[in-house]
Formats: structure tokens, sequence, C-alpha cells
């Protein structure tokens, strides 16, 4: 054990429930280890979301080409994010996160690489982009299982509400500094003949937007190996499991826990019908409206993003505010958020727009908080990386599909058609899961057996 770090079992030993747990946090040297390392990661993953669409559009200047990139980045995700939780559980969450943080910072350092080196072909692009994305499937659980190995029980609460604050942070500041640092050091690119696809990029501010988030990988590698999880919180020694049984193992317990299959089963059908129609629906609305726009589309975007950050702070220091119980709250707040997209299509001025997603954010904000941390105290240490990769692969695997199938359906029907249909949708749901499911009586109470 290093000499300047607390025991593994502090954080335990810190001060109880009745104490303020936001408080005793920072004081906490693995928190402030665990967090500082995952803000600098997640801000350079932001570098590397604008800088490589913008990298192949300039070699390729070709759409279809980048959805094949994308595709090569999400669906590798959302094939082995589930085989990803179980690895998780079988060797502990910091383990895989530090073997995903080499591999990540290895990729991304050739990818600075080659393109400041202008010897970049578009298979390269191809190859790269599917390790980013199976990298990405096992760093997702791992980094969603550290926190409850970290700090205290009663501290997960505000300990998530800091982490995903952050997050939300970095999705506003990532994407502003990687454009000031494209526009600053020149994007401009320059085809020539390469092998097997073609154009070669020579853009320097890509280059450096790849360097940068290799960095970060970098630096929260070493802040992650700072990092002492509790003493026992590791998953206790069992027989060696083939992975795929290891992850039906973990589908058949939270299939038998009643509240966890309940609201897996409401999550997957929001994600089916209301995200993916969401995500696509917004950017149309705001190309199509003659009175909105590129410019109206940032700023509608910026105002769900900045009410996200403002549940989470709310969450974080409200942590018991409830409508009733944790699953009547979270039922009330998505018939609101519902009702809210209904007059959506039918905006002409975008503060609007930006007004209805300010309060959609911030009631989704407010939830996003309190749903992780009831997953992280429900579900045995054993099977929380299969319970975390189960909750990524529903919103990371299950939107994107339903995004893709929504792109068709919007040329037989309207634009207020599509948001009242997806609003009235989630109103629906909610009112059904209240009547027919024990969805409404989940509780933050953990169970007293595991």
């Amino acid at each position: 054990m290093r000499p300047d770090t607390p025991p593994p079992s502090a954080p335990a030993a810190s001060s109880g429930p009745a104490a303020n747990p936001r408080a005793a946090l920072f004081k906490d040297r693995n928190f402030r280890w665990l967090t500082s390392g995952a803000f600098l990661s997640m801000l350079g993953d932001q570098f590397t979301l604008i800088a490589l669409p913008w990298l192949v559009l300039q070699m390729t200047g070709d759409t279809l080409v980048l959805g094949t990139v994308l595709a090569l980045v999400s669906v590798p995700r959302a094939l082995f994010i589930l085989i990803g939780g179980a690895l998780v559980d079988r060797h502990s969450p910091k383990q895989v996160l530090m073997v995903t943080k080499y591999v990540n910072l290895v990729l991304l350092a050739v990818l600075a690489g080659l393109v400041l080196a202008d010897s970049l072909a578009l298979w390269m692009v191809y190859v790269l982009s599917l390790g980013i994305g199976l990298a990405t499937a096992f760093s997702i659980p791992a980094g969603t299982a550290m926190m409850p190995n970290v700090v205290a029980r009663h501290q997960l609460q505000a300990a998530n509400g800091v982490n995903l604050g952050l997050r939300q942070l970095t999705m506003f500041l990532g994407p502003l500094l990687a454009g000031l640092l494209i526009a600053l050091f020149g994007d401009a690119s320059t085809a020539s003949a390469g092998s097997e696809g073609g154009a070669r990029a020579n853009a320097t501010g890509i280059g450096i937007a790849f360097a940068l988030d290799a960095l970060s990988f970098a630096v929260s590698a070493w802040t992650l190996s700072k990092v002492q999880t509790h003493a026992g919180s590791a998953a206790p020694a069992a027989a060696p499991q083939a992975v795929l049984a290891s992850v039906a193992q973990g589908l058949a317990h939270f299939w038998r826990d009643g509240e966890l299959r309940t609201c897996f089963l409401y999550w997957s059908a929001i994600a089916l019908f209301i995200m993916g129609p969401i995500h696509i629906a917004i950017p149309v609305l705001a190309s199509s409206t003659p009175t909105l726009g590129a410019a109206a589309f940032g700023i509608i975007v910026g105002a769900h993003g900045a009410g996200t950050l403002l549940g989470m702070v709310v969450s974080g220091m409200l942590p018991r505010l409830r409508i009733g119980s944790l699953g009547m709250t979270i039922l009330a707040f998505d018939a609101v958020i519902g009702a809210l997209f209904v007059p959506m299509g039918l905006i002409t001025a975008v503060w609007q727009g930006a007004l209805l997603m300010l309060v959609i954010g911030l009631l989704g904000g407010f939830m996003q908080v309190s749903v992780f941390t009831w997953i992280q105290q429900r579900v045995p240490p054993a099977l929380l990386g299969r319970a975390m990769s189960l909750f990524m692969f529903i919103f990371m695997g299950l939107a994107p599909i339903s995004a893709a199938v929504m792109g068709w359906v919007m040329k037989s029907i309207t634009l207020p058609q599509l948001f009242a249909a997806s609003g009235g949708t989630l109103v629906v749901l909610a009112a059904l899961a209240w009547v027919l499911t024990p969805m409404r009586s989940v509780t933050d109470t953990t169970p007293a057996t595991r």
C-alpha cells in the first residue's frame, strides 16, 4: 500500500449517514484520484467525438463513410458490453478499466501519429474505430462499477451526482475546446492517392485533438493506479465460469428480481419508443424550420445539457426528494417529460424549444443520478458489472437501433405527428407501468439480504 493513501477501508469508516456525504467525499483521497482521472478521460473523449467525424468528412466528404465509421464504434460497443460486464465481475472494475485505458492510449496515439504524419488511409480509420468501439464496450461497465468500490454506500448518491455532473460539464467544454483547437491549428486536408481508400488527411488540429485524448488516457491511468478499493469490495473467489454463462447467470438473476426486471423492461421500452425518435427528430426540426437553423439546434441541445447538469446538482443537494417512492417519482417525471415533448413539433422560436428542453433535462438529470445509485446499492457486488452493462446496453444499444428505424418511418409522417406520438407514448407507458406493474412500489431501500 502507498504511504500517502488511506487504508482501503478508510472511506467506509468515515462519517456515517448522518454526516454530510458530499463534504466527506472531497476529503477522501481515493475519490479525488478517481474523479479527477475520470474528468480528464471524459474531456478527452469529447475531443475524439468531434475530431473523428471531422477527419472522415475531410478525407472523403461522404456521409455514408461517416456512418460506417460511427457504426464501427457503436455496434461493437452494443454487442460486447454485456460480455464486458461479465469480465468486470470476474476480474474487478479497476483491472478491466486500467487495461482499457492502455488500449485506448495506444489506439489514439497511433491515430494521432498517422494524421500528423499525413500517412492515414481510410482502412486504417476503419480498423482503429473498431478497436475504439471494442475498448468502450469494456470500459463503460468497468467505469460505472468503480464508484461502489471506492466510496461508502451512504455516499453513493452524492458521489454519482458529482461524477455525472462532471460528465455533463465535459459535454459543454469538450466540443467547444476541440472546435477551437481544430480551427486554430488548421483543419485543411489534402487528397492524394493512397492505398485502399484513398484520401489522406493533413490536419494538424485534428491530429493534436487525438493526441490530447491519448494523453488524457495516460494521465487517467496514472490517477487510477492511485485509487485503493475497499477491502472486501472485490467479488468473492469463485470457480472460473465461461463468459457467456456468466452473462446468462447475471440476466437470470436480474429477471428473478421483480423490481429490477420491471425497471429494465420499462427503460427498454423508453429507449425503443422515445429516445430513438427524439435523437432523429430534434436535428430535423432545427434544419427544416425556417425560423430555426443550425445555431438554434445548438442552443436547444445546449439548453437540454444545462438542464441535465442542473438536475444532477439538485439531486446531489436533495438526494431524498421524492414524490412518494423512487418508482412513483420516475413515473411522474417521465409523464411530465412526455407531455413536454408533445408541443416540440409546433415550436417556431428558439426560446420555445430551449425552454422545453431545459425543463426536460432538469427532470431527466435528477432521476439519472437516483437511478444509478439505486442500481449500485441494490445489486450484489459480484453482479454489479453485469448490471451496469445491461443498463448501459439499453440506452446505448437499443436507442441507436430505434433511431435508425425512425429515420425510415419519418418519410411517411410529419414532425408534429412524431413528437406528439413519442411524447404521448411516454405518458401512456408511465401510466401503464403505474397501473399494471410494481414500478410504483420501487423504493430506495436496499434489500436486507442478498
